[in-house]
């Protein structure tokens, strides 16, 4: 497998180099999978973008896609997250006995993976604790087949928004207000990847899209997960760099992430 080892995990980003450290408290967030919803595969996109949230001891895994059937064992949480129902996202969820699973109504309506003990409903805009970090579920635009959240996450003096696929957010500015860090959806970079069906918009805004979300929002650092092939099949030093000016025009540090990558707040 090629998600988390103790090699790959050894890389901590740093912003504006240094560490984001604050408190006595850290939150870790390690990028289990980078990879979205496409065919091609590299070794630093490699697995189903999935987050792993360590706190207090504590680790909680955000999506589980096809790529993790069978693999969640190796990652361990305590609690699983789920953001829609899409197989990228959900599809690895089969045979998970060893903790509970969280998802909106609407997700579990639509997820086909089989008997899942310790099924839980997590409810739009209404923040549930889990060991003590604080889950708040964003209604996003996305897809109308399956209709998706994204997590606003709160432990101690830190607040991270995690929104792997997305259109349009509801409510914004309440999801972004005051964030350490914004990460989000990899599918495109400048240009957006949209349909419309009964009138309504479905796919994903461009990172340059999101990025100026942040600078509406007042959110000053970025990293983009759930990778396209524009990112995984791109020349890495020149995205990279592509990702970062763009940042730069909206006022916010911007980076990709990579599969294995490890960010301590």
């Amino acid at each position: 497998m090629s998600g988390v080892t103790s090699e790959t995990c050894a890389h901590t980003l740093q912003f504006a180099g240094r560490r984001i450290v604050q408190g006595n408290m850290a939150l870790t967030l390690t990028f289990s999978g980078t990879r979205g919803g496409i065919d091609t595969r590299t070794k630093r996109h490699r697995m189903h973008s999935a987050l792993l949230i360590s706190w207090r001891r504590r680790r909680i895994m955000i999506d589980c896609g096809a790529d993790w059937q069978n693999k969640v064992v190796q990652v361990n949480p305590n609690a699983i997250l789920i953001t829609h129902a899409h197989a990228d996202h959900a599809g690895g969820l089969k045979g998970v006995a060893s903790c509970p699973v969280y998802a909106t109504k609407d997700t579990w309506s639509r997820i086909r993976v089989g008997l899942i003990p310790g099924k839980e409903v997590i409810r739009p805009r209404v923040p549930v604790d889990l060991f003590g970090i604080e889950f708040e579920a964003f209604p996003v635009e996305h897809s109308m087949r399956a209709p998706a959240v994204g997590y606003r996450i709160t432990a101690g003096h830190h607040s991270v928004f995690y929104m792997p696929d997305v259109v349009r957010i509801h409510d914004q500015a309440q999801a972004l207000q005051g964030l350490q860090l914004y990460i989000g959806d990899g599918a495109s970079i400048t240009r957006p990847i949209l349909r419309k069906r009964d009138g309504k918009l479905i796919g994903h805004a461009s990172i340059r899209t999101q990025l100026e979300w942040c600078r509406e929002e007042g959110v000053r650092r970025a990293i983009f997960s759930h990778c396209g092939s524009e990112i995984v099949t791109g020349n890495e030093r020149i995205v990279a760099d592509k990702i970062r000016v763009l940042g730069k025009q909206a006022g916010v540090d911007a980076r990709i992430a990579h599969d294995g990558l490890r960010v301590t707040l």
